[in-house]
């Protein structure tokens, strides 16, 4: 049996003998870097790697023939299959999108197995190297897919990629101790460094990303629950939110080495810029929580404020949706709803009463007009039947009777006008019926001459 090579190719890890150290100013470890990288360019031109190379290349010339070949079947395919559910759908986008990935994944391994097993181990060792960034780039780019953001993906992606490529060619540690020598001093045992600015980022997104899925689920169950009051949902969702995303915040600094009670200056000028500058915005969200806790406006509320009538589609930490009937959406700042008259039509219950003014002639029976209009208001789908409507004489007009009609619904998220023009249109119609006049006020003219 013939004895396998121990000597292998040079490599960025075995460039050096002694490990860079960690006190090393930025020029020295520059210069350590140029010298790893220029040993393992020069690795690649001994004749192993460079046939190594050369197949890699083969490799991905052979995969992107087969993504001519198979593309346009898979296309087809997908085509055909629009009633899969759309978690296949996703996986066969991302299948026909990196199918030249993946055949090139397939046949370097297939190639390096068999590489391995028909020569030495240190014939296949860059395409080994090849194989295990290949196949970390497609699991890193499969597995960001799932993130909705495309910026955060983006960052992911791309942040994912480098540090296994670092991890897969040994060169985390150099870069890490690249990355602590850019920095500089804030203070007495406080240093700022790019390293810790990496790490503090990928920790506090990780964290903040976790915190997000969590106040979703305990949202969405919260939501869910019947037995707690609607501002009361939105006051717990509020709190669970603000202590979610301020512990994330909080371990993920600490977890990096930040001292956070050495930011007290910094908390300090925040405090004076809130006392300053940000008054409106920490006035709305301390109004918000006065209206939560006091459960004066709820979700589902119908409220008139101003010229603006709607009902309350969300209350948010600086405003509170309001959806009118014409299908605006006025975003009304907490403050105002403190501060200002808000008419809330169904505060206690949805009971809403409304008054219609009319006039009839004086030849009329007003006993006989009375009845007819509850008749007629009766009549109406969403007037209230237990809740009788009422008709009063309000007063004797120069040329009517003037009556007012007042009735009960109990949606008025369905509108207020369209329920009073209906219940004047059955008055007219009832009116016309029995012969109720309408009276409207005449006047004559009289045109003199210039003779008079």
């Amino acid at each position: 049996m013939e004895p396998e090579e121990t000597a292998q190719p040079a490599t960025p890890e075995a460039a050096t003998e002694t490990p860079v150290d960690a006190s090393e100013n930025l020029a020295d470890i520059g210069l350590s870097l140029f010298g790893q990288a220029q040993a393992f360019l020069e690795s690649l031109l001994r004749p192993w790697n460079a046939y190594q190379l050369a197949i890699a290349a083969g490799l991905l010339l052979a995969a992107w023939l087969l993504r001519k070949v198979f593309g346009p079947r898979i296309r087809a395919w997908m085509a055909a299959r629009q009633g899969w559910p759309m978690w296949r759908m996703r996986i066969l986008a991302f299948i026909h999108k990196r199918i030249m990935g993946i055949f090139f994944v397939i046949l370097i391994w297939v190639t390096v197995w068999i590489m391995r097993e028909v020569t030495w181990p240190s014939r296949s060792y860059m395409l080994g190297i090849i194989a295990r960034l290949a196949t970390a780039w497609l699991i890193v780019t499969f597995v960001t897919r799932f993130v909705h953001s495309p910026i955060m993906r983006t960052i992911l992606r791309y942040g994912a990629w480098i540090y296994v490529t670092l991890s897969i060619t040994s060169l985390t540690d150099e870069a890490a101790t690249l990355l602590d020598s850019i920095g500089f001093d804030l203070g007495e045992g406080m240093r700022l460094s790019l390293l810790l600015v990496v790490q503090g980022f990928v920790l506090v997104s990780a964290l903040l990303i976790g915190a997000r899925f969590l106040s979703k689920t305990t949202a969405t169950r919260i939501q869910k629950n019947e037995d707690i009051s609607p501002s009361m949902r939105v006051l717990v969702i509020k709190a669970v939110q603000v202590v979610l995303y301020g512990a994330a915040l909080f371990v993920g600094l600490n977890a990096v080495g930040v001292d956070l009670t050495g930011l007290a200056f910094l908390s300090g000028a925040i405090g004076v810029g809130l006392g300053f500058g940000l008054q409106k915005v920490v006035s709305n969200l301390v109004s918000g929580i006065i209206i939560l806790l006091d459960k004066s406006i709820k979700p589902g509320d119908v409220i008139s404020l101003g010229d603006t009538f709607g009902w309350i589609n969300t209350l948010g930490a600086r405003y509170a949706s309001v959806v009118t009937r014409d299908g605006k959406e006025y975003l009304i700042p907490n403050e105002d709803l403190i501060t200002n008259q808000v008419v809330n039509w169904s505060h206690s219950d949805a009971y809403v009463r409304l008054d219609i003014h009319f006039g009839t002639s004086y030849t009329d029976d007003p006993h006989k007009v009375r009845q007819l209009a509850i008749d007629a208001a009766k009549s109406v789908d969403r007037v209230l039947s237990h809740k009788a409507p009422v008709c009063h004489i309000v007063g004797f007009g120069d040329s009517s009777v003037d009556y007012v009609l007042r009735f009960w619904i109990e949606d008025p998220t369905g509108g207020l006008t369209n329920i009073r023009g209906n219940v004047f249109l059955a008055l007219w119609d009832t009116f016309h019926e029995h012969g109720i006049s309408i009276p409207f006020p005449q006047r004559e003219v009289r045109m003199l001459s210039e003779a008079e």
